[in-house]
């Protein structure tokens, strides 16, 4: 089958359980995801736009929910989820996944999607809920060339492949809860 519709909950933070989850069986490409509206109306949790779009990136992309009453500023994000999607869609598509933390485990979820031929990555992160004097997360990665270095596309740094895996990215502060980030990665 190309596609299936994980679940009716279309709740971003639910979402990475369902899709986590799905992945052990399927791909990411197979995986039906869209950014719904908040607050979500079957949890009702309101999840900011970009959270609701990175875990929506984590599968097939879309959105089920009215643009029209959206503001400016969140068509522009819009735009801007929409062109970053267009950048990693043949990752997510044709990629190898590696799940990093698990959300059944824990408050937090992360995978990377790694091109066949280890030159380009996207480092997905959600933080499910925020703690008071939280400690510095680092995330290693996986399925990178370890000889290989990498620009990470958000800071413009270059790391080694192999020190993304053993050592990872520190995670930059973020407060509040539902938050995520994300790292893309391209060989030099």
């Amino acid at each position: 089958m190309p596609q299936t519709w994980t679940s009716d909950n279309s709740d971003a933070v639910s979402r990475l359980k369902i899709q986590y989850g799905t992945s052990l069986v399927y791909p990411p490409s197979s995986m039906g995801a869209h950014v719904s509206a908040v607050p979500n109306h079957q949890v009702h949790r309101h999840t900011s736009l970009r959270t609701r779009g990175y875990a929506a990136m984590s599968g097939n992309f879309g959105y089920e929910l009215d643009l029209t009453a959206f503001s400016e500023q969140e068509k522009d994000e819009v735009r801007e989820q929409v062109k970053l999607f267009k950048e990693i869609r043949h990752l997510v598509q044709f990629g190898d996944l590696y799940r990093l933390r698990n959300p059944f485990e824990g408050t937090e979820a992360a995978w990377t999607i790694v091109s066949e031929d280890r030159s380009e990555a996207v480092l997905f992160y959600f933080r499910i809920l925020s703690e008071a004097n939280a400690p510095i997360v680092w995330l290693r990665t996986a399925g990178l060339d370890p000889e290989e270095d990498y620009r990470c596309l958000e800071d413009g740094n270059i790391y080694g492949g192999d020190r993304l895996m053993n050592a990872g990215l520190a995670v930059p502060p973020m407060p509040g809860d539902f938050q995520s980030f994300i790292w893309r990665l391209r060989r030099v």
